[in-house]
């Protein structure tokens, strides 16, 4: 029996995307074909790719819903087809259809929403972990209880780097109209005139035509450039390089150390709150960061902690972590506390990156002012510089 991703249509029109096993692609069209399905493609599952990840605001408020229904006594299938079918999003409705489907035949939640291949690493995880504890409902709540906080942490960031980011933009876009608009229609001027002159308005100038008539060629070169680029960070050896900047960046470097450091302390916790052993927690955790130093810092990490040494001290012998976060986990193991500890450690950090933002954004913003004010400044001066030596000449001749 093979996987295959039936795209498909029911009797009211709505449009879904399910994963079946069948022997065969045309066993599986004509199943649903016979049960009144108009079906558009069956493709084999390894062929169409990984599948859309659903947003985060609508997973967790399905997760809230899925939580309360479980809370009520209803059954974990009931409950996910009557979610299923209550989704606007077709595309996530049909993963929780499967689901359904996969539950129905015996399989576990956890797996059946592994199987769709969009979902966190860490909520599959939590699902097993409250599968094998019996406890499904503590441990949705605690997965919830960190995604609320995760999403109001990464907002209020988002939030902060908004206005310098308008401020960039509006500093290229202005700088561009000057090169490209304002400088030629001097160069047409000054030519009328044929007058000397000085070197930095010949510097502007040329730059202003180069722009004008080059702009078509270059523009696509460095798109194409930044398309290379962008790919090229998507392989391993690429993520890994730019990480590895990123962290070394003055300033902004230690802000997403601490911030990855503060993610991967909230999800461990999460993790161990819901019952999972150490080892898998750390690998869990290691997969659901960005930082591909820290991510392999942490798997590093697990050798160490399988033989037997303390938590605090493999993080330690990573040279990665902050010393201070060693310190605290170390006192939460010591005391038996490592879960509430570890949420201790995301918090501190999560304050200190928020703190440290609002500090470089308050000395980046005028930084941005001055430098647009300076760029418009040698602009104008250059361009008017000839305008002010013709003025001077005339009064000098009378």
């Amino acid at each position: 029996m093979a996987e295959f991703v039936i795209k498909l249509a029911d009797e009211r029109g709505r449009v879904q995307q399910q994963v079946h096993s069948a022997a065969t692609a045309e066993e599986l069209h004509h199943r649903f074909t016979q049960a009144g399905y108009y079906v558009y493609s069956v493709k084999p599952r390894g062929l169409t790719g990984s599948r859309k990840k659903a947003k985060l605001e609508t997973f967790i408020i399905f997760n809230q819903q899925f939580l309360t229904l479980i809370r009520a006594g209803l059954p974990i299938l009931g409950s996910l087809e009557m979610l299923a079918k209550s989704q606007k999003n077709a595309a996530f409705a049909g993963q929780l259809q499967n689901v359904a489907a996969r539950v129905r035949t015996g399989e576990s939640i956890s797996a059946a929403f592994e199987a769709q291949g969009g979902f966190p690493v860490i909520y599959t995880t939590t699902l097993l972990a409250g599968e094998r504890s019996g406890n499904l409902e503590e441990v949705l709540k605690r997965y919830l209880d960190f995604q609320r906080v995760s999403l109001t942490f990464t907002k209020k960031l988002k939030a902060s780097l908004i206005y310098p980011m308008l401020l960039i933009t509006l500093v290229f876009g202005l700088f561009i109209f000057l090169i490209t608009f304002v400088v030629p229609r001097f160069a047409t001027l000054y030519d009328q005139l044929g007058t000397q002159l000085p070197a930095m308005t010949t510097a502007m100038l040329a730059l202003g035509q180069g722009a004008q008539h080059y702009a078509l060629y270059v523009l696509p070169v460095l798109a194409l450039i930044g398309f290379l680029i962008y790919r090229w960070t998507k392989t391993d050896a690429g993520s890994d390089r730019l990480d590895g900047v990123r962290i070394k960046l003055p300033l902004f470097g230690m802000i997403w150390l601490k911030y990855q450091v503060a993610l991967f302390a909230r999800t461990l916790s999460t993790l161990l709150s819901g019952g999972l052993p150490l080892v898998p927690s750390l690998e869990t955790a290691a997969r659901s960061i960005a930082s591909r130093r820290i991510a392999k810092a942490v798997f590093s990490s697990v050798t160490s902690v399988r033989e037997g040494k303390g938590l605090a001290q493999s993080l330690a012998g990573t040279k990665v972590f902050p010393s201070l976060s060693i310190e605290m986990i170390e006192v939460g193991e010591s005391t038996g506390a490592l879960p509430g500890m570890l949420n201790s450690v995301a918090e501190f950090f999560e304050e200190d990156v928020q703190t440290a933002l609002t500090a470089a954004m308050s000395l980046i913003e005028p930084a941005i002012l001055i430098i647009m004010g300076v760029v418009v400044v040698v602009i104008l001066i250059s361009l008017y510089l000839p305008i002010f030596s013709l003025g001077n000449a005339s009064n000098f001749q009378r």
